[in-house]
């Protein structure tokens, strides 16, 4: 079943004191490119997380938020007043620096000295290591989510894709009937031009006139581009059962399908089979805009 590029999922946990809230969501990509926000101070967590989404998708702009926060008050984090002195002095001395050079620096608040790293004791070692398990198995957990949905948007694509293939299967068939029809009537306009240069022509050659007229005929022969069309659709039916991605192939057909109506409608000679290649054109770009999306 292919998967869709465009998904959202989030999920909230709390465990021995710690609660959380994770949002994941992605939107169509060329690669795969991830985004974290994380919160400090949990040793390799970064590293786990991204080689976690690595591991489950191939392509992709996914963006993950992670938001942790205190469920138990017992929890709270303490200042570590021996550091806090060390930074308030530095402060201090950043300050008369300043102040010297005839700088004058805005105040910093107790927001901004609480948010440098080490002013606030975090856990220890080992309740550290205990939620860092923790959010990687609930991790696991939110990705699965993530990847259900992803699924379900691509069978709502692979429908999607479906309904276009079949309509383009109907226009081909149109096409090789309108292109059977044109073949008569250009028999009886070529037979009609041929009359009338050599009723007022002399010393034509035979030989060359039919190969000009073989020409002609070859040029404007679009089974080929045709027979090539049902090709492409078949590849296009096969790629939908696989269960791996997808995308990058299924765009690449997308190039082939639009090159051969270019070619059909560039050899048309008719009204009728150049109206029916710009229908067909259409349909592939409503394929290829869908593929956009699909892993």
């Amino acid at each position: 079943m292919i998967q869709s590029m465009t998904a959202f999922a989030s999920r909230s946990h709390a465990e021995e004191g710690q609660r959380w809230n994770w949002e994941i969501r992605s939107v169509n990509a060329r690669g795969l490119d991830i985004r974290l926000r994380l919160p400090d101070g949990i040793d390799g967590f970064e590293v786990a997380v991204r080689e976690a989404i690595t591991k489950r998708f191939a392509r992709g702009n996914i963006t993950l938020n992670l938001k942790l926060g205190i469920e138990d008050p017992k929890l709270s984090l303490d200042v570590d007043q021996e550091f806090l002195g060390v930074v308030l002095k530095a402060l201090k001395t950043i300050e008369q620096s300043a102040g010297d050079e005839g700088l004058a620096l805005s105040t910093p608040t107790a927001a901004d000295i609480l948010s440098i790293k080490g002013v606030l004791a975090g856990p220890e070692r080992d309740t550290r290591d205990h939620l860092r398990a923790a959010l990687l198995a609930d991790l696991s957990v939110l990705l699965d989510d993530f990847s259900a949905m992803r699924r379900s948007e691509g069978a709502a694509l692979a429908k999607v894709i479906t309904r276009e293939l079949d309509q383009l299967e109907t226009l081909i068939a149109d096409a090789k009937t309108i292109a059977d029809d044109r073949r008569d009537d250009q028999r009886a306009s070529i037979r009609a031009a041929m009359e009338r240069v050599m009723a007022n022509t002399s010393n034509i050659d035979a030989d060359r006139v039919e190969q000009e007229l073989a020409l002609i005929a070859v040029k404007a022969d679009v089974t080929e581009e045709l027979d090539r069309l049902g090709v492409h659709i078949a590849a296009a039916r096969a790629l939908l059962t696989e269960d791996k991605p997808i995308g990058r192939k299924f765009d690449f057909l997308s190039q082939e399908f639009n090159r051969e109506a270019n070619t059909l409608c560039s050899k048309a000679q008719s009204s009728r089979l150049t109206a029916t290649g710009l229908e067909i054109k259409a349909v592939i770009e409503k394929i290829r805009e869908q593929v956009q999306n699909v892993e």
